[in-house]
């Protein structure tokens, strides 16, 4: 009755070069003006993007998803991440240089899109609603869980060799902002609990309200495999 996929959003690229400057003669150099530090972590949290469509059974409209044996319904769920990393490159010669992270800035978004026939119950609505409580509930603390990931990253020191030292490091930099996105994507995980919820429910055909199925989902999926942040989703 559902479908979950998470996914690695393009990672934007950026290598902070440190250069000196030195002035000529006696002459004083004009101060610039001092910009604020950013912050070495910054997570942003989009709003849930819902929407609620109906179809017609018999021709289901080309950008909806497809059913699987049995369903009537489905609830969407993509959670996406972009992951901005930068640092600084000290070259130690030509040919060789040391890339050590700087900053890590995170863009979260959580799209939740509820497919039902143009005849559907009222039971089976509730049913597709729950797959989506149940996403929420997971993004609610997907900022916390973002934010955790993202400083295990600040200070990391990586080597780079080659002729084209620039190049090497962006593509390090491409790499480990993949590395964050797979990393965040393994810990959030909600499969386990929507798994659950539709054979409690057994895909909304038996008596559990749909309310006390995510209840139980949630409570099962938290003792079994853990959420890596409950705090802020309580």
């Amino acid at each position: 009755m559902r479908s979950i996929w998470l996914v690695a959003a393009c990672a934007l690229l950026g290598l902070w070069l440190v250069v000196g400057l030195k002035g000529r003669g006696g002459s004083l150099q004009p101060q610039p003006v001092r910009e604020q530090e950013p912050e070495p972590v910054t997570v942003v949290k989009q709003p849930v993007n819902f929407a609620t469509r109906t179809f017609d059974p018999a021709a289901p409209p080309p950008d909806m998803p497809p059913l699987g044996p049995g369903e009537a319904a489905l609830c969407d769920s993509g959670f996406t991440s972009s992951a901005n990393i930068t640092g600084e490159s000290h070259r130690s010669d030509a040919t060789h240089a040391v890339v050590t992270i700087t900053h890590v800035n995170v863009t979260l978004q959580l799209n939740v899109t509820i497919w039902v026939p143009n005849n559907a119950t009222e039971k089976v609505i509730e049913h597709e609603q729950g797959h989506r409580q149940i996403s929420e509930y997971y993004y609610k603390s997907a900022d916390k869980l973002a934010e955790r990931i993202a400083e295990t990253y600040l200070g990391r020191r990586v080597e780079v060799s080659g002729s084209d030292l620039g190049g090497e490091a962006n593509r390090l930099l491409e790499q480990m902002a993949q590395g964050f996105t797979n990393e965040y994507n393994k810990e959030l995980d909600p499969d386990p609990a929507q798994q659950l919820y539709d054979t409690i429910t057994d895909h909304s055909r038996n008596d559990m309200a749909a309310k006390d199925a995510v209840e139980v989902a949630l409570k099962d999926a938290e003792e079994t495999s853990p959420h890596p942040v409950t705090t802020a989703a309580n």
